[in-house]
């Protein structure tokens, strides 16, 4: 099943992809390499939160960070 929504997201970012790419202009190089990289670390992160949805979020490395200075506040 987890195969499936895999699947479906490839294909959605692809379209994605043939959409936006046409759009930035070719003399812009800096900007489609940040494109590419957008996508593929959203491509990434999302295959990481279907396999594996415990992952901490941003929220729990700032709980960690101020969790002690609140303490020292108390």
């Amino acid at each position: 099943m987890k195969w499936a929504i895999v699947f479906a997201f490839t294909i959605v970012l692809a379209l994605m992809f043939l959409y936006e790419w046409p759009k930035i202009k070719s003399k812009e190089k800096k900007e489609k390499i940040v494109f590419v990289c957008l996508l593929a670390m959203g491509w990434v992160l999302s295959f990481i939160l279907l396999y594996y949805p415990d992952t901490p979020g941003p929220t729990d490395l700032v709980d960690s960070i101020y969790k002690p200075l609140g303490k020292l506040l108390e």
